[in-house]
């Protein structure tokens, strides 16, 4: 499909959107031309007698009533902020190189250039409108525009009502990780998106469509009374039926809008394009693991890494080291980097940063005590240490409300404190299902009620020895709920920084700022009762490695949080807690401890 052909495409279906629109007024007037057409002919004679007059008075009360309720309808619509996604607004003064290479890209192009830029912290790109009044003065509410942003040259809110050409959104990670011609290749298409996106119907079309939309959101909003729920219950069943009756052709004119951006795009760096998109799919896995597996963790601390972006760069260099596949990435590092098209790119990623903790972990929008930046050389011991020494404080807290002692405290008098040692002898099952650690009110055999009840029938003795599995499976399921039953009451309590705080979601309030709906796109699902186990006992083994081996906290790029002994990464610690865990053997975690040197007994320090 050509530009010409595409463009056609596009503009076909915006007249059959607004064809919809137009029907759905002809069906809101009808009736008043009906009543002016009886009034009419009552005033002239023609339509005389008592019959006539009461339709002329039927009619006219309907018209009525249809005129109020479209016009409430149409009121509705107008007003309903649509969605504008979550961005930091990026002045021309903040990134006048940046500017001027879009706006060149548009001229090459033959298209419109943005009218702003703004970034977002994702690996996508894309072209949004913003020319609705809500998105210009007065400011946007509270919670719109990270506040992190603020007090930035050039990113603050723009206090003037937008342009009509589309803001261009690009993903931060691009800035940081692809160099200028990559990012000029990646973007052509999305600007050349901005010459259909003029043509006036088209516009008219996705502004009625997004119209429609943000009415169904502002007509199924929780926050409304009864009584106006129900009124809106009706405006927002015509905004579905219109919105059912256009998504077919809404969607086919994007797709004509997409064909018709793609071919003009061909003539502009098409052989660089190829090679750039290779640096989307791997900025993209680089992005995905440093959320997981690096910020995810602070964020839980409530800690948010201020230099999200600036860390792709490092994951993808580690990946590149690691990886055959990804051999040669690393020298397009010598070429300049996109990131210096901004004059500040430091205070640009620590804006889109913050915006990225609101996003994936629904944190505040302030920074605060309990919601900090923190930068890379502070994470190993501001994150890493942080989180261990909790979760061991956590795991000994519930083995003192589960009543768990040492079995032979007179060889290690300080096992009933915290540490490592009495972990290891509560997990521990010996064969035939006894267990070493016994908690108050279990029976002797520290089988806590395991054995089969009735009698000492020796010919059935699998009866009377309570299977291996099921005796760590219930030591486990003891650990998992006391555990899982702390992290509510310290969720409750407000213990665990970093979580949701604000009112419910109003009608005019933009969807990231409703505290219910944050996080908009979770990184990870919940942690599984054993997972959350598997964790709180590796890391009190990481304290007593660090308290009694000398062993210190460390950020692996890939993997997160990592315990380096003697400059070495302990990688093999994860599937010997888990056999500890699941199986309640723990004889390959204790030769991992003898060779490290590392003294279970001792107790460990925890906060």
């Amino acid at each position: 499909m050509g530009v010409e052909a595409g463009a056609q495409a596009a503009r076909s279906r915006a007249l059959a959107v607004l064809r919809i629109r137009g029907r759905a007024l002809a069906v809101a007037l009808l009736p008043a031309a009906v009543a002016v057409v009886l009034l009419v002919g009552g005033a002239t004679g023609h339509l005389g007698g008592a019959r006539w007059g009461i339709a002329r008075w039927i009619v006219t009360v309907i018209a009525v009533v249809v005129l109020l309720c479209a016009a409430g309808i149409a009121l509705v619509i107008a007003r309903a902020r649509p969605a504008m996604s979550p961005t930091v607004p990026i002045a021309e003064d903040a990134a006048p190189d940046l500017y001027r290479m879009v706006r060149d890209l548009a001229d090459r192009l033959d298209v419109p250039a943005p009218s702003a830029i703004a970034l977002t912290p994702d690996c996508d790109s894309w072209l949004e409108d913003r020319t609705h009044p809500a998105h210009g003065p007065p400011c946007p509410p509270p919670g719109e525009e990270i506040s992190g942003a603020r007090g930035i040259r050039g990113l603050a809110p723009r206090q003037h009502r937008a342009a009509t050409a589309p803001v261009l959104v690009i993903g931060s990670p691009f800035l940081w990780w692809m160099r200028v011609g990559e990012l000029r290749a990646v973007l052509a298409p999305v600007v050349a998106g901005t010459g259909p996106s003029a043509h006036p119907d088209i516009a008219a079309a996705r502004r009625f469509v997004r119209g429609l939309d943000a009415a169904v959101a502002v007509t199924s909003a929780p926050a409304h009374g009864p009584v106006i729920r129900t009124v809106l219950g009706g405006a927002g069943w015509v905004a579905r039926v219109l919105l059912r009756s256009c998504r077919g052709h809404a969607e086919e004119m994007e797709r004509g809008v997409a064909a018709a951006a793609a071919e003009r795009a061909q003539a502009v760096d098409y052989g660089v394009r190829i090679v750039a998109q290779e640096q989307v799919g791997l900025a993209y896995a680089g992005w995905d693991r440093l959320l997981t597996r690096v910020a995810l963790p602070a964020w839980r601390m409530g800690r948010w890494p201020s230099r999200l972006d600036a860390g792709v760069v490092a994951a993808l260099t580690e990946l590149s080291r690691r990886d055959r596949l990804a051999e040669g990435f690393t020298s397009r590092l010598g070429e300049r980097p996109a990131c210096d098209l901004l004059e500040e790119p430091g205070l640009v990623d620590e804006a889109t940063s913050l915006l990225a903790a609101r996003l994936f972990h629904g944190g505040p929008t302030e920074p605060g005590p309990d919601w900090a930046p923190v930068d890379w050389q502070e994470y190993p011991e501001e994150v890493v240490d942080r989180k261990w020494r909790t979760d061991a404080a956590r795991l000994h807290r519930v083995l003192d409300a589960l009543g768990v002692h040492h079995a032979r405290p007179d060889t290690a008098p300080d096992a009933d404190g915290p540490t490592l040692e009495r972990v290891l002898e509560y997990l521990t099952v010996r064969p035939g299902g006894s267990t070493s650690g016994t908690p108050t009110g279990e029976g002797e055999g520290g089988s806590g009620g395991m054995g089969t009840p009735g009698g000492d029938g020796a010919d059935d003795e699998t009866a009377q020895v309570p299977d291996d599995d099921a005796v760590a499976s219930v030591r486990t399921a003891a650990l998992v709920a006391g555990l899982s039953a702390e992290m509510a009451r310290e969720e409750t309590a407000g213990a665990i920084p970093g979580g949701v705080r604000g009112q419910a979601q109003g009608p005019d309030r933009t969807v990231w700022d409703a505290p219910a709906m944050l996080p908009l796109f979770p990184m990870q699902p919940p942690r599984t009762g054993r997972e959350l186990l598997v964790d709180h006992v590796a890391a009190v083994v990481c304290c007593a490695a660090m308290d009694t081996a000398g062993a210190v906290p460390g950020l692996d790029w890939l993997d997160g949080p990592s315990l380096l002994v003697r400059g070495e990464r302990a990688a093999d610690l994860s599937p010997r807690v888990r056999t500890l865990v699941e199986e309640g053997d723990p004889a390959p975690l204790r030769t991992w401890l003898r060779n490290l040197g590392v003294r279970p007994e001792k107790p460990v320090r925890l906060v």
